[in-house]
């Protein structure tokens, strides 16, 4: 069956750096998007960046230009997100999800379960 799992998360401090993995099984990155989210605490998820596991384009947040750089290994069937600088608004659980396009990401997609990131010194 489709399973997803995050990986990376941790404690790190303002301006620091850490890469998440999204390990996909039970289908191909080929013929899905994956989508990064997170939600921190009090807030409602949002939406980090998608990207289509056949051509590698992505599409970011606002927020996150120039910051986070997303990448993938479909030999491995993986997607990395790379965050630098990072702030303390960052503070979240990350969940990377998987559809069959961008704009389809939502409640009625495959999700992993999430890896906790903290930024605090």
């Amino acid at each position: 069956q489709v399973q997803l799992v995050e990986s990376g998360g941790g404690l790190v401090q303002p301006g620091g750096s850490l890469r998440l993995s999204c390990a996909a099984s039970g289908f191909t990155l080929d013929h899905a998007v994956i989508g990064w989210f997170r939600q921190g605490p009090g807030k409602a998820r949002e939406g980090i960046v998608c990207i289509s596991g056949s051509d590698g384009s992505a599409y970011f947040a606002d927020f996150v230009k120039g910051r986070f750089t997303i990448s993938r290994d479909n030999a491995k069937n993986t997607v990395y997100l790379q965050m630098n600088s990072l702030k303390p608004e960052d503070t979240a659980v990350y969940y990377c999800a998987a559809d069959s396009e961008c704009w389809a990401l939502g409640d009625d997609s495959y999700w992993g379960q999430g890896t906790q990131v903290t930024v605090s010194s």
